[in-house]
């Protein structure tokens, strides 16, 4: 590749030599001109100038600093993304507001989602802005809105609905400035690191991100058990702590391609992808006498008229000269096959996630003593083996990875997962810890060999002056996936606890006095008021009679027997189990899906590697250059390079070629 291994260019390309300092073959048909004209002129030694803004692969000390502070960045914006999970019951106290009350769960969904939603919309956007104005430029800036938003968000003077709208807008802006750092801080990496030390690289800054969901879990409990406020004041050392170090340390190395904003492509992504993601989640709230909203309008709305955006989205992107984002990207098949194992993947883990919070605040560790208000703080800390198998795993496969390749690494980091979802499947619901926590320990470490090597093989596999479009699409699969797994097993739990839970809650209730009619009455309510009671840390049963007034009138020893800790646990654990079949049976079918597309990435394929050497050293001809395209392409393309290096005659040997690779 003309680089050695500690990134610093070598050979004729260092000084500028034959094009642009770090040429980028494009995957897509739609760069086999510019893919064609590099390898022309790379192979003739042709004389050119770095494009602005490429200064050459710095050495060692750059890229563990970029690598340093992009951690932090990604480390911030993650942690942001779960903080308010545990801490919401404090949270909604302190604006007091009840998050149960049918008028308020919007304030709750929004609380929950609002900044992974707005994180996924923009970062295709902010990557793609990075890659025309400067990468660097676009990731000092999102860490500046992170820091304003997290200055605002502690000191919300409001109470009730509006204190819950000063949090949610300004959560929103602080999601921007996430976004700016998720968007852009897998291709500052990809810039800094020589392709054989990217897995590694990559394998601690995914650590970070994906390990920052679950600390952010933990961090928002302790800090809520003090003061709610100081779940926001933490991010704000830490937002301007980082602006101001990556503003002095941080610099552009990597191409800028001067280009049009896609206006248009850009708001149908935005608008659709919201209205999609907004239907799914909304789609768990009852509406009409169902337990679920599916036939609502507004559900409906947000389901086809998000859809209908995303397909005129395709459709204006291929016909548009300077797309938002190059969908011939897909052609190449590492990144298409990576996208969509990372967007299952990411599905997956999040219902993992939520229902293992479930677990434990409804039933586990109420069923061990402690009580409702104290098992969100505990349930994270409880979670800590997925961390650290996390963090053990990822940057110990993204080093393997970067000697030989991601394909089994990551396929097989799914595979385990999945097998640990299974075990997770034979544990009784008042399991013994130390089998929990194997099991959890073990899918954070398949979860975490995947995702390193995962990440490295997609950057790997685009050409350099797109990189910022597609660390954002990464972002923008795995973002997306975690919201939808409010809504895919959120709904899939509801519909199981929907066929058992009211039975059982009737005659539970009813064998403590509660009169039929009523019990009949509060057995009927939606699973989802349970559900989202135990979440967020409060006694379901409480919730679900003290509005009645019967706990006044019941015998003292039936109201101590209702609201104490063992009534809901054990009416709730069969019907609870029943939905946990269904949810990790579709998640175990979803990673080993995951692992399927995982396998069809194809070998080792370094997009800006392959054809370029060869061409360099002089020892390729058109036609090989344009086979080692393929590798990791499609084969119309290696056809397409050829035709436009050396004409037809040429293009039949690359045809050939292509079919010889089979």
């Amino acid at each position: 590749m003309g680089e050695s291994v500690d990134g610093q260019p070598q050979g004729p390309r260092a000084n500028g030599q034959g094009g642009h300092t770090d040429p980028g073959l494009n995957g897509g048909a739609a760069g086999a001109q510019d893919t064609a004209a590099t390898a022309q002129g790379t192979a003739a030694g042709t004389q050119g100038a770095a494009v602005p803004g490429q200064r050459g692969r710095p050495g060692d000390h750059y890229k563990w600093l970029a690598l340093s502070n992009t951690t932090l960045g990604m480390l911030a914006a993650t942690v942001n993304a779960s903080i308010v999970i545990i801490a919401l019951p404090a949270i909604f106290r302190g604006i007091h507001l009840d998050p149960l009350t049918a008028g308020n769960v919007s304030y709750l969904l929004w609380m929950l989602m609002g900044y992974l939603v707005v994180s996924a919309v923009l970062v295709v956007t902010l990557g793609r802005l990075g890659d025309i104005f400067g990468r660097v430029r676009m990731y000092n800036l999102g860490f500046t809105v992170f820091a304003l938003g997290a200055l605002a968000l502690p000191f919300d003077p409001l109470t009730g609905p509006g204190g819950a709208l000063w949090l949610i807008g300004f959560r929103v802006v602080q999601a921007t400035g996430g976004a700016m750092l998720m968007a852009n801080s897998p291709a500052i990496l990809t810039d800094a690191f020589p392709s054989n030390q990217r897995g590694t690289a990559m394998g601690i800054n995914q650590v970070a991100g994906i390990s920052g969901t679950f600390i952010g879990l933990i961090l928002g409990g302790v800090l809520a058990a003090i003061n709610w406020r100081l779940v926001f004041i933490v991010s704000v050392p830490i937002g301007v702590g980082g602006a101001i170090w990556s503003y002095f340390s941080l610099r552009e190395i990597g191409i800028r391609t001067s280009s049009q904003i896609d206006w248009l492509g850009n708001i149908t992504f935005a608008v659709g992808l919201i209205g999609l993601l907004t239907g799914i989640t909304y789609g768990i709230q009852p509406y009409g006498g169902h337990v679920m909203g599916w036939t609502s309008p507004v559900v409906l709305t947000g389901l086809i008229g998000g859809v209908a955006l995303l397909v005129a989205f395709c459709f204006i992107e291929t016909r548009v000269s300077q797309p938002m984002f190059d969908l011939k990207l897909l052609r190449i098949r590492a990144f298409a096959a990576g996208n969509a194992a990372t967007l299952l993947a990411s599905i997956a883990r999040g219902g993992l996630q939520f229902m293992l919070i479930i677990w434990l605040q409804g039933i586990w560790l109420v069923l061990h003593g402690y009580n409702y208000k104290d098992t969100p703080l505990w349930s994270g800390i409880y979670l800590l083996p997925l961390t650290f198998g996390f963090v053990v795993a990822g940057p110990v496969s993204g080093w393997l990875s970067d000697r030989h390749g991601a394909r089994a690494f990551a396929s097989g980091g799914l595979l385990v997962s999945a097998a640990a979802f299974a075990g997770l499947l034979v544990l009784p619901t008042d399991f013994k810890y130390l089998d929990f926590g194997v099991l959890i320990f073990i899918s954070g470490a398949g979860m975490g060999s995947f995702s390193a090597p995962n990440a490295a093989a997609i950057m790997n596999s685009v050409p350099a002056r797109q990189r910022g479009a597609a660390s954002g699409m990464l972002a923008t699969f795995m973002n997306s996936g975690f919201v939808l797994s409010i809504g895919i097993f959120f709904s899939l739990m509801i519909a199981g606890l929907a066929s058992t839970l009211p039975t059982t809650l009737t005659k539970g209730l009813t064998s403590q006095g509660v009169p039929y009619a009523l019990a009949h009455q509060i057995g009927q309510t939606p699973p989802v008021a349970s559900l989202f009671a135990a979440f967020l840390g409060y006694n379901p049963v409480h919730e679900l009679l003290a509005p009645t007034g019967v706990l006044s009138k019941l015998p003292a020893h039936s109201v101590a027997t209702l609201t104490g800790k063992q009534f809901f646990p054990h009416l709730i654990s069969g019907p609870f189990h029943h939905g946990l079949v269904i949810v990790f049976s579709m998640a175990i079918a979803m990673l080993v899906i995951a692992a399927g597309a995982s396998l069809l990435r194809g070998g080792r394929y370094v997009h800006d590697e392959h054809a370029v050497a060869g061409a360099t050293a002089g020892t390729a001809g058109p036609a090989e250059v344009a086979a080692e395209v393929a590798i990791g392409a499609s084969p119309e393309l290696a056809v397409e390079v050829a035709a436009e290096i050396g004409g037809e005659e040429t293009r039949q040997q690359a045809q050939h070629e292509a079919d010889q690779r089979g």
